[in-house]
């Protein structure tokens, strides 16, 4: 018995082609680079739960990690916002540098209600290179009774210096 060619249906042949173009290797994608910006982290100092709106107390701790394996970067503000967005604190007075991959914390206490569940911090930083930009997050924590709760807030880039 003779064995029979494979033939191959256009349609699939033709959209396999198509989505390996699109999608190509994983690691091709560019990175965008930056030498400045200005991030909004949302935080929650309390949180309701239950039907009758209890708020259970979070700790709040703002992280800013340097995702530069060899470039530095420059911390120049971190700002604690309420809900109506009045300034509630200033956590830095002055430019605090992160060496490559160094990070740097900022806590807002279980016992410091001030914020609310509508509070966030602005955070600039600057670098002298165009660089990767730092992970910024918000992590929030609090425990009551026997019930625990932890989530984070990804910051995200209100105003960018460009490369």
């Amino acid at each position: 018995m003779k064995p029979t060619p494979l033939r191959v249906f256009p349609p699939l042949l033709l959209s396999t082609i198509l989505i390996a173009l699109l999608y190509g290797p994983a690691g091709a994608e560019t990175v965008a680079k930056s030498r400045g910006q200005t991030v909004y982290a949302t935080a929650y100092s309390w949180i309701y739960h239950g039907n009758r709106q209890a708020k259970i107390n979070l700790a709040v701790t703002l992280s800013i990690r340097n995702a530069s394996p060899d470039q530095a970067i420059t911390i120049t503000a971190v700002d604690y916002y309420g809900p109506e967005g009045k300034r509630e604190k200033v956590y830095q007075n002055s430019p605090v540098r992160l060496n490559p991959l160094a990070a740097v914390n900022y806590v807002v206490h279980e016992s410091d209600p001030a914020g609310g569940s509508g509070a966030g911090f602005l955070v600039k930083w600057r670098s002298e290179a165009a660089v990767v930009p730092p992970v910024i997050q918000a992590v929030m924590i609090g425990t009551e009774s026997t019930q625990g709760i932890s989530f984070l807030s990804e910051g995200r880039v209100v105003e960018d210096v460009g490369p």
